[in-house]
């Protein structure tokens, strides 16, 4: 199992050199093209027709890594992940995050397999996978971190797009002013949805698409109120005013929560490493008695049991410190 294990790694870190190599390779071809029209010397190619001019919009590599992507089409996953890294702002393909779980699994698998007994390498399947996850947990961290410093500069914007609009702007103009006024990731999505609009978008789709890459309340109050207000009319100005207020009240409420649910959390985290502490405290002084749970078929079971319970303990914690606002 181990050496086939191995032969996959090898192949993939091959492939995956070969890649870079070719890669490298085209890219100094263009340069130096660049290098010889920059100098006058490049010769005259006859211009072949071609089926369609240039995308404007950045599109998927369907040929870099054609069967994660298969794999992924088939289950519906690429546009959730492709989603996913849009709205954390990396400019990753989804094959490249695929190929990072893959190889964080890989490498998982190997560690664990070479430390534990020959009897308990088929465990290392649980702390491999949750190595695989670990290039998708922090595309998610991102995403959250992204969101929330987009809900602290969004009250900020609505005033300011309000006093834009009373200096005798137009809302459009507002819009593409943000970007020079305030800082990412506001900046890139209110510039994204005012260029969408000034190339042909109705202003109604380029918001409701900015509702979509930024999944906020908040963000949703704003493009409801300015498509209510362009259909039945009223003062947007004020309108934007006192929503960026109740976002900031939003604010306050959320920190008094924050602050009343964390001796809740705290306990939660106690509650769920004691049982850890108590293990390594045992294994010190009493190690035939936690050796009973590895070498025993019934402590087999029991840990098992005893590590899903700790699991859903936690779980139900949080959830009960958990309050949305």
């Amino acid at each position: 199992m181990g050496f086939f294990i191995m032969i996959a790694i090898a192949v993939w870190v091959g492939s995956m050199v070969v890649w870079y190599l070719v890669s490298n390779l085209l890219k100094s071809k263009d340069v130096d093209k660049i290098k010889s029209r920059l100098a006058g010397k490049e010769p005259k190619v006859k211009l072949k027709k071609k089926d369609g001019g240039p995308a404007l919009i950045r599109s998927e590599d369907l040929q870099t890594g054609k069967f994660a992507l298969r794999i992924l089409k088939k289950f519906d996953l690429q546009p959730k992940l492709q989603t996913m890294l849009e709205q954390a702002g990396l400019k990753w393909r989804v094959a490249r995050l695929i190929h990072a779980c893959l190889a964080c699994f890989l490498i998982g698998y190997l560690c664990v397999h070479f430390f534990l007994p020959p009897k308990f390498r088929v465990l290392g399947l649980i702390p491999a996978v949750l190595c695989g996850l670990l290039p998708i947990l922090h595309v998610s961290r991102t995403k959250a971190s992204r969101l929330h410093r987009f809900e602290e500069l969004f009250p900020d914007s609505l005033e300011f797009v309000s006093r834009s609009m009373r200096a005798g702007h137009a809302f459009s103009v507002s819009l593409e002013m943000i970007h020079r006024e305030f800082q990412e990731p506001l900046a890139s999505e209110f510039k994204r949805a005012f260029e969408e609009h000034n190339l042909g978008l109705p202003l109604d789709v380029a918001l409701e698409k900015l509702a979509k890459r930024v999944p906020l309340l908040d963000v949703q109050f704003f493009v409801s109120a300015v498509l209510l207000q362009k259909r039945t009319g009223g003062n947007l100005a004020e309108i934007l005013d006192k929503l960026a207020g109740i976002i900031r009240e939003r604010f306050k409420l959320r920190g008094k929560i924050r602050s009343i649910s964390a001796h809740g959390k705290m306990t939660g985290t106690a509650l769920s490493s004691i049982p850890i502490v108590v293990s390594v405290l045992m294994y010190f002084s009493n190690r035939d008695y936690i050796l009973f749970f590895f070498n025993d078929e019934l402590g087999n079971y029991m840990i098992v049991a005893g590590i899903a319970l700790q699991l859903l303990g936690y779980w139900i914690i949080q959830q009960i410190v958990k309050i949305e606002v």
